[in-house]
């Protein structure tokens, strides 16, 4: 996971995992770091430098907040099971040294892995004794999650802030490391399983299939990552065009205008209410196709709309215009596909405009090789004044080519999971040089 946050952010030049034990020492744990070459093409793994959380580690007595010592961000990641960016290291409440020295230190992100209580067992038991803070409240008492990992990465100077679009990435790509540590896990009861069986060797072989098959789940996260890119990219396009005509964004107005309506009718149903709320503020940090987006908004809002009214009755003005408002954010979806919009962008050719918008607002469900090298093609033109042109083009060549490596690693692991359960070699599915 490292590799690909670090071969796919061209800022981040180093990645550290830290193992969080189980509860209630919750020791934290160095477990390996990762440093980008200046090509960026090969990773430097080790543990270079001593750290006071290499083994055998630092239980939660030692690194939770406490008066008398320096606050860390280690603690805000486990106790809170939220993130923590050092875009300032000269202002940055939770750098030890610092506290300490009085010396700033560098700019990174950390983000905890969450698992959820119910998946995770030890020794067959789901239950556990968690520690509590300073003022003895029980840590993740009302959550439904415990913290098993942090990751931190190391970015080049103020190039990354609160919110960015790297800590969003980073923040996916925790979700998926949470799901692979679970993997890891059963892979871990698997193998004990095989050792017990070993002269059942149906069963043995089922169980090497779901292990080798837990690898190939990073496909799904690079074709994410793509996506994000591609949507990043789309909000670029769209930010041109707003500019050009000097405009407002029509998302953005629709979702105060929404947002202005909600406040209007006061809190008489909570529960719906704040869902309502949350929906209508998550939508801005989301950038869908715009067929996606218009089948978010009818699922999340419009139909949350609809039950709140069923609740707090309005007068037929008020919800005329709150269908209005619905329908002006639909439509502002589309923005950057109308030719009334894109008419008079002509920094590229027609033809060239017209491929890289159906490139962009295309339904993307799998992934398809040869669309995105024609992007990234497109993206080579220097006459195609997208502030982030250059950057997007060296991600999604970089991500194209672990996509690659991860179809053909199926390919050959699907050929292989052949030979070992069925024996023999079968002409058509030999994998491909």
């Amino acid at each position: 996971m490292i590799e690909t946050i670090l071969l796919c952010l061209t800022n981040a030049f180093k990645g550290t995992i830290y193992r969080i034990g189980t509860p209630p020492d919750l020791v934290a744990e160095r477990i390996t770091s990762g440093i980008i070459e200046d090509d960026a093409r090969r990773i430097t793994w080790g543990l270079p430098t001593q750290s006071e959380y290499t083994f055998p580690g630092k239980p939660w007595t030692e690194y939770r907040d406490q008066p008398g010592r320096p606050l860390e961000a280690m603690a805000w990641c486990v106790e809170r099971q939220q993130s923590w960016t050092a875009e300032d290291p000269n202002t940055n409440i939770r750098s030890v040294r610092l506290q300490v020295e009085g010396k700033s230190a560098d700019f990174y992100h950390m983000e905890p892995v969450l698992v959820r209580k119910s998946d995770l067992k030890v020794e067959g038991a789901s239950t556990f004794i968690y520690p509590t803070n300073l003022e003895g409240d029980v840590l993740w008492k009302d959550s439904l999650f415990v913290v098993v990992a942090v990751i931190k990465i190391h970015f080049n100077a103020a190039t990354i802030k609160i919110g960015s679009h790297e800590t969003k990435a980073i923040k996916r790509l925790s979700r998926s490391l949470g799901t692979e540590l679970l993997s890891y896990q059963l892979h871990q009861e698997s193998t004990r399983a095989m050792e017990q069986l070993a002269r059942d060797r149906l069963n043995a072989c089922n169980l090497l299939a779901d292990s080798l098959r837990n690898s190939i789940t990073k496909s799904g996260i690079i074709f994410n990552l793509i996506k994000q890119e591609i949507g990043h990219l789309r909000d670029q396009w769209e930010g041109m065009l707003l500019e050009k005509h000097n405009v407002k964004n029509g998302k953005i107005e629709a979702i105060k205008g929404l947002n202005e309506l909600l406040l209007g009718l006061g809190e008489g149903d909570g529960v719906l209410y704040r869902d309502l709320s949350n929906a209508q503020h998550k939508f801005l940090t989301l950038s869908l196709p715009p067929e996606k987006g218009e089948n978010w908004v009818t699922k999340q809002i419009e139909k949350r709309w609809i039950e709140l009214l069923g609740r707090l009755p309005q007068d037929s003005q008020k919800q005329a215009t709150i269908w209005k408002t619905i329908d002006k954010l639909k439509s502002a979806l589309y923005f950057g596909q109308k030719p009334e919009n894109i008419a008079q962008y002509d920094k590229v050719s027609e033809d060239v405009k017209l491929e890289l918008i159906d490139l962009l607002y295309r339904n993307n469900d799998h992934f398809d090789a040869a669309r995105l090298e024609r992007l990234i093609e497109i993206l080579e033109n220097y006459a195609l004044d997208m502030p982030s042109r250059e950057r997007s083009k060296k991600s999604l060549t970089q991500l194209k080519a672990l996509a690659e490596t991860m179809s053909q690693l199926e390919r050959n692991t699907d050929f292989l999971l052949h030979e070992v359960l069925h024996g023999g070699v079968h002409e058509d599915l030999a994998p491909k040089s």
